[in-house]
């Protein structure tokens, strides 16, 4: 019997040790092999040499380009059973081919994080105002809304989205589903490798092609260090991150132990000894990856009220939540010399692990969601409408572009 098709449709390649987005597409391929499917995963990307060898997975990948008829020729021979896009600007442009080539499959959109809450916060911080739901009306939003609508389901990272993708933007849940990081039941040991003494020092890790990560280190470099150096004169700050340019080594300052040391070959290594985890995010969406693996491996962490969005739920932090410098600095000073409080928030962290991120507690929910939907697909975008509207207009316009884009890359 012939195994079911899931192509993944991406403008990146998989680099699970780069980004929490990385680790999320590699969860979701794993996820789709376990229920029997054959994986065909294509990016418009050129090749990186920090990508995940597929082909160790057993899944075939394929380059595709934009505004290009061979994608059509690739999918229509193809003829995928479920289609994922990797957010919502690769929704937009092949969702409309998908739909021509193949309008049986099941169009499924990972959104990662809502890219329009993210733009509307920083542009609250940049402009220095308060966030208002008023800057959620957005050229961003209304092409991030639309794709969700256009696809038969989108999956959302963050409780707090979800809420505001059905409350404020008036998606039909039946459009969602939650589904968050997930971390494997064979990390929930409850325990931690090294001890309080064991650990030292504080740390930042996070990739630099995200802005919330560089303008995190920014804070911590101007704003938080120079004032939390002083109170613990044998630490050291230490910054991790994939894709760090020649700005960010600017940074470097051993004289005011302040290191820069670029990619992190093993995050679980620096996560794992350093004492506690400093993420000073001042805007931004989803899910943080940062803070769930300091939870995985022991260190709290200190954040702010973005940071922690949506992880803990009802539960206590692992670690403390402050928005304001001074008591972030105070928040840092307590929890790396008080091994009390410290192990408190360690603990913490374990417990929100294993009650809010076990892979066993929505995988399988999922797999019920897709089978549902693919039993039942015509009634599902009978339903929606509005999804099927946007997918006329986008017929008509995306497409067009598309193709007046092709011909003139032809001259």
């Amino acid at each position: 019997m012939q195994k079911p098709k899931l192509l993944v449709i991406s403008s990146v390649w998989v680099e699970p040790k780069s980004s929490a987005a990385g680790s999320r597409m590699l969860q979701l391929i794993v996820f789709f092999q376990s229920i029997g499917y054959e994986v065909i995963y294509s990016s418009t990307a050129l090749d990186s040499e920090y990508a995940l060898d597929l082909k160790m997975f057993e899944i075939q990948t394929h380059a595709v380009q934009l505004n290009d008829s061979s994608f059509d020729v690739f999918v229509s021979e193809l003829q995928p059973d479920v289609v994922l896009f990797d957010r919502f600007m690769v929704e937009e442009q092949f969702g409309w081919r998908m739909d021509i080539n193949c309008p049986q499959a099941l169009k499924i959109l990972d959104t990662e994080d809502l890219h329009c809450l993210r733009h509307a916060r920083r542009e609250a911080y940049k402009k220095n105002i308060c966030f208002s739901e008023e800057l959620l009306f957005s050229e961003i939003a209304k092409r991030e809304i639309a794709s969700i609508f256009r696809c038969d389901l989108a999956l959302i990272i963050s409780e707090y989205e979800l809420e505001l993708l059905k409350d404020f933007f008036k998606v039909n849940e039946e459009l969602l589903f939650y589904l968050p990081l997930l971390v494997d039941d064979s990390l929930m040991n409850n325990s931690a490798e090294l001890s309080f003494e064991e650990k030292k020092d504080f740390v930042f890790i996070g990739n630099f092609l995200h802005e919330p990560n560089w303008n995190c280190v920014q804070v911590l470099k101007n704003e938080i260090w120079p004032e939390l150096s002083k109170k613990i004169p044998d630490a050291v700050m230490l910054i991790y991150g994939a894709y760090p340019s020649q700005k960010v080594f600017q940074l470097n300052n051993p004289k005011e132990r302040f290191l820069i040391k670029g990619r992190a070959e093993n995050s679980q290594k620096v996560i794992e000894q350093a004492r506690v985890l400093l993420a000073p995010i001042r805007f931004g969406a989803g899910i943080k990856g940062k803070l769930l693996e300091a939870m995985i491996y022991g260190t709290p962490s200190i954040t702010t009220t973005i940071g922690a969005e949506a992880m803990a739920g009802k539960l206590t932090w692992s670690g403390i939540i402050a928005d304001d410098n001074n008591k972030f600095i105070d928040a840092a000073l307590e929890l790396y010399t008080n091994k009390t409080a410290w192990t408190a928030t360690q603990e913490n962290g374990f417990k929100i692990i294993c009650e809010r991120f076990s892979s066993s507690d929505f995988l399988n929910d999922l797999k019920l969601k897709i089978d549902f939907l693919l039993n039942n697909l015509n009634k599902h975008r009978f339903q929606n409408f509005i999804g099927a509207m946007l997918q006329h207009h986008t017929m008509q316009s995306t497409r067009y572009m598309s193709k007046w884009i092709e011909e003139k890359n032809k001259k």
